[in-house]
């Protein structure tokens, strides 16, 4: 008898040992079955009073992030392994309920830019230069512009399109600070908001709304390219270098 036990994001196929054991392949080892009637029915169990903790307490080098920093914004490997066809996007915003989004879009969409770089049919991240959007942004959530501003997000099915939503409240913020006569360095390790410090993350509820998404309702498009045509030079050029532009989100 095969079964399907997942490991660590793969699938993996168990095989039954002798005695009733099964065996992974290529593990070595032999994993006893788990009894069924070790689960206790329990039916009262609610999830009143518990919150969801927060991914961003948690390393998550491969999750999809985005990142705002000196005027520019970029995405990391995550967000491009998730959405492997996609070349042109659009940045939506709520400024309402501070949700930024990230949408497929065709190459001639208006306010559609190419949110990536090829190299040996390899995709790797690309900073867009974005003085407009980057102020605006910083404007609505009250950021300070000197520092760096890593947003986690996940990637959501509405209707028929495949989106990534960030939560610009829940933000890993990097400082950035000089010494005397030296150039500023930005810090290795994030500061949180003040608000988490009492707590794991949100309540249950809450947190299975925040993924919610009408995109048809309070969002707005944005045109992030000061100026396209001068941003596609200078990002042909950085391309051209073999430059991976996201590697620090």
């Amino acid at each position: 008898m095969e079964q399907t036990v997942p490991e660590t994001g793969h699938k993996r196929t168990a095989v039954d040992g002798p005695s009733g054991t099964r065996e992974l392949p290529g593990a070595g080892k032999r994993e006893t079955p788990y009894a069924e009637d070790e689960i206790i029915q329990d039916d009262s169990f609610s999830y009143k009073g518990y919150q969801v903790v927060r991914g961003e307490f948690f390393g998550h080098m491969y999750e999809p992030s985005l990142c705002f920093n000196k005027s520019k914004v970029y995405v990391n490997t995550g967000c491009l392994k998730r959405m492997q066809d996609v070349s042109y996007v659009q940045i939506l915003v709520n400024a309402g309920e501070k949700k930024l989004v990230i949408r497929p879009a065709g190459e001639d969409e208006k306010d559609a830019f190419l949110w990536c770089s090829v190299k040996n049919n390899v995709r790797r991240p690309k900073q867009i230069t974005c003085r407009v959007f980057f102020a605006k942004i910083v404007n609505l959530m009250s950021w300070n512009a000197d520092y760096r501003y890593k947003l986690l997000g996940k990637v959501i099915r509405s209707g028929e399109e495949k989106l990534v939503v960030f939560d610009l409240t829940a933000t890993e913020i990097y400082l950035r600070k000089a010494k005397d006569g030296e150039k500023p360095k930005t810090a290795r390790r994030p500061v949180f908001p003040a608000e988490w410090e009492n707590q794991f993350g949100l309540p249950v509820e809450e947190h299975r709304k925040l993924l919610q998404v009408n995109i048809f309702n309070g969002y707005t498009v944005f045109g992030i390219r000061d100026n396209k045509k001068t941003a596609d030079n200078t990002s042909e050029k950085k391309d051209a270098g073999g430059t991976d532009n996201g590697k620090q989100c």
